[in-house]
């Protein structure tokens, strides 16, 4: 990860930290930290959470953005994949990714980086940018320490 990239995402979980210090609710988590992503990721049109429940699909959560898509089936779509692979998937441009589920018109480019604490899928925090090329393998690092971060410091519901 590069110098100005590490340094950024390290901000970014110590800014975290601060925020959730004394806060352990999923819900108000959840919000106060795709509040912080938006105020701080550059070129970005859309960034929330869609959780995994009982039905085998994921539901809309906190956001910050436009309207989105309500339910996303497990293994569609790129927030469905990287639900059911567990692993974050970088998306250069949406339009060349099989089965990509066009929310909002003018994303180009996404990030989804799975939620999962003991092996039971919480969700997944999604982010979409207008620009072709946004994200990068170094973003994709940094957001799984900020999620690795949310996880530890969050009393989640059961399923």
């Amino acid at each position: 990860m590069s110098a100005n990239t590490s340094e950024f995402y390290r901000s970014l979980c110590l800014q975290l930290e601060g925020l959730l210090e004394n806060e352990r609710n999923w819900i108000t988590n959840l919000s106060q930290f795709s509040a912080l992503l938006n105020m701080n990721l550059d070129r970005i049109n859309w960034v929330g959470f869609y959780l995994a429940n009982s039905s085998g699909d994921l539901k809309l959560g906190p956001f910050q953005g436009n309207v989105a898509c309500i339910n996303i089936p497990l293994g569609k779509g790129v927030c469905g994949s990287a639900a059911e692979s567990r692993k974050t998937i970088v998306v250069e441009d949406v339009d060349k990714f099989d089965g990509h589920i066009a929310c909002d018109a003018r994303s180009r480019s996404e990030v989804v980086c799975p939620l999962v604490k003991e092996g039971q899928l919480i969700g997944v925090l999604d982010i979409d940018s207008p620009e072709i090329g946004r994200f990068n393998d170094e973003d994709a690092r940094g957001l799984e320490t900020l999620v690795s971060l949310l996880i530890e410091m969050t009393d989640w519901p059961a399923n």
